[in-house]
């Protein structure tokens, strides 16, 4: 049996997590001393480890929750069921990268645009294109002229 310090430190978490897998239905202390103590078996141990196996690659608590009733009831379930699971999941990371790939793309469109110098934000390119009502992404916003990064062009349009 593990106590509650014992069970975290194993786990390299901190016993405040345990304390929130628990209150959210992932996992419950086997026993409880004649202290009050929470007391962990070591199935509760193998529990907690798939845990946090299942947040490591991404997993929210809602689906981690999902996996775990699978677990606990695998004849009942088909590989499949869990492979959708898993699919689902890839394909929100892959959506996930896509996005911070058009952010990564964007901010680096509006920094190339900025000469970054000492003179006054009243004509900065940045700020011009922030302020921009138009609904373009800003990588296709923001046109840089040779002569002076200050200077570009920023398309407008009615909302």
């Amino acid at each position: 049996m593990y106590r509650i310090g014992e069970l975290s430190n194993a786990c390299a978490i901190k016993a405040d997590t345990l304390r929130f897998y628990e209150k959210h239905g992932l996992l419950t202390p086997s026993h409880r001393s004649d202290s009050g103590y929470r007391l962990y078996t070591e199935d509760d141990a193998a529990r907690l480890r798939f845990i946090l196996r299942a947040k490591a690659v991404g997993f929210t608590l809602n689906e981690i929750g999902e996996l775990l009733s699978i677990e606990l009831d695998k004849s009942n379930w088909a590989c499949a069921d869990v492979k959708k699971l898993v699919d689902v999941k890839h394909a929100q990371v892959e959506a996930k990268i896509a996005e911070l790939m058009h952010f990564a793309s964007s901010l680096k469109s509006l920094s190339d645009a900025c000469c970054g110098g000492p003179d006054s934000a009243e004509h900065c390119s940045i700020l011009d294109a922030l302020e921009s009502s138009d609904k373009m992404q800003l990588s296709e916003q923001i046109q840089v002229t040779p002569e002076h990064h200050h200077n570009v062009k920023v398309e407008k349009s009615a909302c």
